[in-house]
């Protein structure tokens, strides 16, 4: 193998797991009162805010990132929570959901040391996020691992636009020693629409990580 591209969200940072779920289990670890359907219509609105741009700001740590999306999340549906609670729920989420982020963190750091000493070839981090992974990449202590980091919010191109994939084979290319061809680079992610199939499209291998870090190649 002369190249790997990684996904981040739910690829490096929640075992395969999509983030709703498992800022979920944090809701239900605290007793948020209210539905997964409730909850549900917070995140997707969330998101939607989030990817509008002008919220999470480049220099925003992941922490940051977590407080600012609770927050809002909170604030849909504060009306179902009965008391003002919300500052004080929304801390005691974001630390909680941050300390989990770390601890599966630490475990890709070693997955990526693993694979850094053992093949010895460029890697190129592929992510559709909101404009401040590079400092998130920092934050965690990855961003040693990653030769270039080709991001949406960057590049104007998002997951599943295979266009993306070969700005990230392009990328790798930059940082080889050798010539590269598609089927000598290996793409890992979770998700089969945005990750997988667009690779395979492309014409590289794949490492379909899904829940429970379990991989299907």
């Amino acid at each position: 193998m002369k190249g790997f591209l990684f996904d981040y969200g739910a690829t490096l940072d929640t075992r395969g797991e999509h983030w709703s779920k498992v800022i979920w289990r944090a809701y239900e670890r605290h007793h948020v009162p209210i539905t997964w359907e409730e909850f549900w219509e917070a995140y997707v609105t969330t998101e939607r805010k989030l990817g509008e741009g002008g919220i999470i700001l480049p220099s925003d740590t992941f922490y940051n990132t977590l407080s600012k999306k609770i927050a809002l999340q909170l604030q849909s549906i504060k009306t179902k929570l009965g008391t003002d609670t919300s500052d004080t729920l929304a801390q005691q989420l974001t630390d909680d959901l941050y300390d989990e982020t770390l601890r599966v963190i630490a475990e890709s750091r070693e997955v990526l040391q693993e694979i850094a000493d053992k093949y010895r070839c460029p890697m190129v981090l592929v992510s559709n996020f909101y404009g401040n992974i590079h400092t998130v990449l920092k934050e965690m202590g990855l961003d040693r691992y990653f030769a270039e980091v080709i991001e949406s919010a960057e590049v104007g191109i998002r997951k599943p636009d295979p266009r993306i994939w070969q700005l990230a084979i392009e990328a790798l290319g930059r940082h080889s020693p050798t010539p590269l061809l598609p089927q000598d680079i290996t793409v890992v992610g979770d998700s089969l629409e945005k990750d997988i199939i667009p690779a395979r499209t492309l014409g590289c291998k794949t490492i379909h990580v899904t829940e429970g870090l379990r991989f299907e190649i």
